[in-house]
């Protein structure tokens, strides 16, 4: 299930502001009836329409993208800056980021214009791991690594639990290379939780989702998720939750 705006923005009848006016206008109708209200959730069954005309619903797309350095996570930006789309020239689809990763961020970032798989692998319920590799600008010792590992409080809340690895190590230049697995999302999470244990992140990327990896990349390059790999995510978010209420 998908609110109605969104339904009507991913079919590129219009932005998601706009597409809030027409309901609120009583321009939509939703198997036969009008809606004013915003809010409004429907699935795939039902029959949407705009000024009396049903709207084109998309093939479901899905695309694994190697996100280069300062480029947006998002599909427009009013500041000129380069976002993650204008990689896909050729995809006439109106896809969308799965979460997203920070400006100065590279790394793994998927792409779809299916809302109820995007919803699968963000929800907060639904818990999916992250690889992260980073660059910090101190040494961690195994105890500052425990500590990302059992949980840190940041901007009120504590993480989960994580995976932590030290992978190398400049004694020199006082920074290390550092693996780090979640399954949350939160704003910045990864530079907070480094920042917390005083080793800042010099350089940050994303090196997995799950079993997806960039193999083959290069930055800027993307390539299509197989059905065996959408069918795999989907079981996986699904059996994590499942593991997680026990």
């Amino acid at each position: 299930m998908e609110r109605l705006q969104k339904v009507i923005a991913h079919a590129g009848i219009a932005s998601r502001r706009k597409a809030e006016e027409l309901i609120t206008q009583g321009k939509v109708a939703v198997n036969g009836e009008i809606v004013k209200t915003l809010g409004i959730k429907v699935s795939s069954k039902d029959l949407v329409e705009v000024n009396g005309l049903p709207i084109y619903k998309e093939h479901p797309v899905y695309f694994l993208f190697y996100k280069p350095k300062n480029t947006l996570s998002s599909v427009s930006d009013d500041r000129g800056r380069p976002v993650v789309t204008d990689y896909f020239t050729n995809i006439v689809e109106r896809i969308y980021p799965i979460g997203r990763l920070d400006f100065d961020t590279t790394g793994l970032l998927l792409l779809t214009n299916d809302g109820e798989f995007a919803n699968l692998l963000m929800h907060p319920k639904y818990t999916v791991d992250k690889t992260y590799v980073a660059k910090v600008s101190a040494i961690p010792t195994r105890q500052q690594l425990n500590q990302l590992e059992r949980g840190i409080v940041i901007d009120g809340r504590k993480t989960a639990k994580a995976k932590a690895r030290l992978i190398s190590e400049d004694r020199k230049k006082n920074t290390a290379i550092v693996e780090l697995i979640i399954h949350e999302g939160w704003n910045h999470q990864v530079k907070k939780m480094f920042d917390a244990i005083k080793c800042p992140v010099v350089k940050l990327k994303r090196e997995a989702f799950s079993f997806l990896t960039l193999d083959g990349l290069q930055p800027g390059m993307y390539r299509e998720l197989k059905g065996f790999e959408i069918d795999k995510l989907k079981n996986l978010a699904k059996e994590t939750t499942v593991a997680r209420k026990r």
